[in-house]
């Protein structure tokens, strides 16, 4: 059973969070899923439904995956100290550490993605580029790996990387299980991304 830490915070994106959190939570029997913020209690996500926190970052518990969606809110919690060293240090525990969206903006600031390749939401690419001048950026990636972390392109591509990660820890046909009962296409290739062209990417 591994524990997935999946950080909210205020404007966080629906989609970037329950997207992956539906592929993973299929495994009920091989994942835990665990909503942290700064503090317990509901999150207003970018699109104003809320979420419940059911830990704090200061709980102090480690998790086994750590997964960071992005959103608008990313804006001001790039400035955030404790939620920043927060990620950083359990990026650093954890056996994966995954984002999507903007989310990679917040492990650029915490420094999870110094010397690697990472990728971000296309329409967003200069922006994150900015919080992490040590980071390898992608612009033509749906997702891109590097060793432990994975980060996706915006909202929809973080199923197709969380499929990705299922696959590299319990093999390619059980993701392509899971995409069955979530009656979901698969986009298996991580450099098929047609939104960096339309944003003046590509």
């Amino acid at each position: 059973m591994r524990r997935i830490g999946a950080l909210i915070f205020p404007g966080f994106e629906l989609l970037d969070l329950f997207g992956p959190m539906e592929m993973f939570g299929m495994l009920s029997k091989d994942y835990d899923l665990t909503p942290v913020a700064e503090t317990p209690g509901p999150v207003t996500s970018n699109q104003t439904l809320r979420a419940h926190a059911d830990q704090a970052i200061t709980d102090g518990t480690d998790f086994d995956i750590l997964f960071v969606p992005g959103g608008a809110g990313t804006r001001k919690e790039v400035e955030n100290p404790a939620l920043l060293d927060w990620i950083a240090q359990n990026s650093t525990r954890a056996e994966y550490t995954l984002s999507v969206c903007t989310g990679s903006a917040l492990l650029a600031r915490a420094g999870v993605l110094n010397k690697r390749r990472a990728t971000t939401n296309k329409a967003a690419f200069s922006w994150v580029v900015e919080q992490g001048p040590d980071v390898e950026w992608v612009a033509q990636a749906r997702w891109v790996e590097d060793g432990h972390v994975l980060t996706s392109s915006g909202v929809s591509a973080g199923m197709d990387m969380t499929l990705a990660a299922i696959a590299a820890m319990h093999g390619t046909d059980r993701a392509e299980q899971v995409a069955n009962w979530c009656e979901y296409i698969w986009n298996r290739d991580p450099d098929q991304d047609p939104f960096a062209k339309l944003n003046g990417l590509g």
